[in-house]
């Protein structure tokens, strides 16, 4: 996910995608910690979606919007 395509969200539609992302993350943590886990790179890749959502959230929060 790139983070011009994030700012061009809206806060609330931003702690949406959020809240699927924490969702996922905990998934792939549970897969990894049974051993199912195809891709082990996609959790880093998810935690750093989570962290860059909170940033821009953080942004505009503010920036006033």
């Amino acid at each position: 996910m790139k983070a011009a395509e994030l700012r061009d969200l809206t806060i609330n539609e931003l702690k949406l995608k959020l809240r699927d992302l924490k969702q996922e993350f905990l998934n792939l943590r549970f897969q990894n910690s049974i051993g199912q886990l195809n891709n082990p790179r996609r959790i880093r890749e998810v935690r750093k979606d989570v962290a860059r959502i909170l940033t821009i959230i953080r942004e505009k929060e503010l920036g006033g919007e």
